[in-house]
């Protein structure tokens, strides 16, 4: 896919926005939804998008959506940092598939690192269910005694 590619309504991400596909969703208001990713380069690998834009990437996406999504960036990576400690976080954003974006609906990645422990090849394996889903309880319970 190319940085001009239209929009696809039919991405996964777009999918998770209707309620058509699953996630272990960590936060969501009515501009934003941040989940954890299903094919995780580190423990904590969390995903933020927008919910009313339909952009594929950061040259098309308006800049209100782009300003909400951030803020919520920022505030998820606080919380992961402070749940988890690792020893650094990473946030990344990527635009067309040679630049290693394989869903086409702009998004940020929070990847938290870990000394000693190398970043895992971007959705290569995918993390088993049970252990999403004691993170993601584990992370809404923070935001909720913290809340985003």
């Amino acid at each position: 896919m190319s940085l001009t590619t239209p929009y696809d309504p039919q991405n996964i991400f777009a999918q998770i926005i209707r309620g058509d596909a699953p996630c272990y969703k960590l936060y969501e208001d009515d501009d934003v939804l941040a989940f954890l990713d299903l094919f995780p380069q580190s423990y904590g690998h969390a995903l933020v998008i927008p919910k009313r834009s339909a952009a594929c990437n950061i040259l098309d996406v308006d800049t209100d959506a782009l300003c909400k999504m951030m803020a919520v960036v920022q505030r998820l990576t606080r919380t992961i940092v402070d749940e988890l400690q690792p020893d650094g976080v990473q946030v990344a954003q990527f635009n067309g598939a040679p630049a290693g974006q394989t869903v086409f609906h702009i998004h940020m990645h929070i990847v938290p690192r870990y000394a000693g422990e190398g970043l895992g090849i971007h959705a290569a394996g995918k993390a088993e269910p049970a252990e999403l889903e004691k993170l993601q309880a584990r992370l809404v319970q923070r935001i909720t005694q913290k809340p985003i």
